[in-house]
């Protein structure tokens, strides 16, 4: 099975992933197919430098090659990258615009569900702006400063306005899918040292 390919270098491998596809392999043979396994078939040495959520769709980066790879990590560890993601959300988000500090942990007796735990929990900030609202639902654009696993999930549901089709912190009817998407991912060319701006348009 193919992969859609937003860009591609000696370097870099930039993935358009459709939703409902691992970005890694899971446990079992069943969790096989996964982003990282199919980039293998395009170069054997992709390699994974961060993730998105399996209902997630959108711009997922790849290195070629161990030192890629490390730079690339590094430029995700100390935030030099910005990512803007686009959510449809449940209900009338009522502000224009805001900042959501709230920190997180795993919630160790219901995995995979991540809870906001101002104690034991890490730092997670994630900016949002409203784009549009109908008489249901609210467009944001969401900024993730932090990335912890299930932030943007998390953080609309501590707005009170879950995102639409999420199984774990809102609610989804049938065979919908979650309405997040990866829209635009910046960050340094590892060799070159150029800016590089990749984005996927969202299909909802």
């Amino acid at each position: 099975m193919t992969l859609s390919i937003l860009y591609q270098d000696d370097h870099l491998l930039v993935i358009d992933k459709p939703a409902g596809l691992l970005s890694v392999p899971g446990r079992g043979e069943h969790k096989f197919d996964s982003v990282a396994t199919r980039a293998l078939q395009i170069d054997a040495d992709a390699k994974v430098v961060h993730r998105l959520d399996c209902h997630t769709s959108g711009v997922m980066l790849m290195a070629i090659g161990k030192t890629a790879q490390v730079e690339l990590s590094r430029q995700f560890h100390d935030r030099e990258t910005e990512k803007e993601y686009i959510a449809v959300v449940q209900g009338i988000v009522a502000e224009s615009d805001g900042i959501i500090d709230q920190p997180m942990r795993c919630d160790i007796d219901n995995r995979p569900r991540q809870i906001i735990d101002h104690v034991h929990g890490k730092q997670a900030i994630t900016r949002w702006s409203k784009l549009s609202a109908d008489d249901q639902t609210s467009r944001l654009l969401l900024r993730p400063i932090t990335g912890r696993s299930h932030q943007l999930r998390v953080h609309c549901r501590f707005m009170q306005h879950p995102i639409v089709g999420d199984n774990l912190y809102g609610e989804r009817r049938g065979d919908e899918r979650m309405l997040l998407h990866a829209q635009t991912l910046t960050f340094t060319h590892p060799a070159s040292g150029d800016e590089m701006v990749i984005s996927s348009p969202c299909d909802f």
